[in-house]
C-alpha cells in the first residue's frame, strides 16, 4: 500500500459523533469520544464554574460531568429520557458533557468540511469548523435543510474546560 493509499484510507476513516443541543446539531471527532452513558445525576461540587455540574465515578475513575450547553452560554439543558453524557479525552484528562442525545456517527472527509465564518464571536475557535451531512438528523429547523443538516464541530480543547477540570476531579 503506497503513503497516498494510506492517507486516502485514513481520510474516509473519520468519523463523527453528531448530538444535538437545544435545535443545533454538534460534531466531536470520534477518536475523542471513550463512551456515551446514560444521564445520573453528578455530585455537586462546590465552587467551581456554574457549567461543572460535579463528578460522577466511571469505572473508579472521577469525571467531571459539564454542562456543554451551560459552558456555550446557552440556557442549561432540559434533562429528559435521551439525555446523556459524552466522555470524552481531552489531552489526556476525561470530561463528560450533557447533551440532549446522541443522533449518529457519520463518516466525513476532511474535504467536505468548511472554515468557521470568521465573525465576531465571545470565544475564537470553539467551532473548528462546519460539515452538511445528509438529512437524517432530527434537529431543529434551523439545522435542517433541503440540502441536508449543518454540523458545528466543536474543537474540545478550544472549549478550555481541561483548566477547570483540574478543579473538578
Amino acid at each position: 500500500m503506497t503513503p497516498t493509499n494510506v492517507e486516502a484510507i485514513a481520510a474516509a476513516d473519520r468519523k463523527i459523533v453528531t448530538f444535538i443541543l437545544g435545535k443545533q446539531v454538534f460534531g466531536i471527532d470520534m477518536k475523542s469520544l471513550i463512551e456515551i452513558r446514560e444521564w445520573e445525576e453528578p455530585t455537586p461540587l462546590p465552587s467551581v464554574p456554574h457549567f461543572i455540574r460535579g463528578v460522577t465515578n466511571l469505572r473508579g475513575t472521577v469525571v467531571p460531568v459539564v454542562g456543554l450547553s451551560e459552558r456555550l452560554g446557552w440556557e442549561p439543558s432540559v434533562l429528559h429520557s435521551r439525555s446523556c453524557i459524552l466522555v470524552v479525552n481531552i489531552s489526556g484528562k476525561r470530561a463528560g458533557f450533557l447533551v440532549d442525545h446522541v443522533a449518529d456517527i457519520i463518516p466525513i472527509d476532511d474535504a467536505d468540511i468548511q472554515p468557521a465564518p470568521d465573525v465576531e464571536v465571545g470565544e475564537q475557535g470553539i467551532i473548528s469548523g462546519l460539515v452538511q451531512v445528509p438529512n437524517k438528523i432530527q434537529a431543529g429547523d434551523e439545522a435542517s435543510t433541503e440540502s441536508g443538516t449543518m454540523v458545528l464541530l466543536l474543537d474540545l480543547e478550544a472549549l478550555n474546560v481541561t483548566g477547570h477540570l483540574d478543579l473538578a476531579a
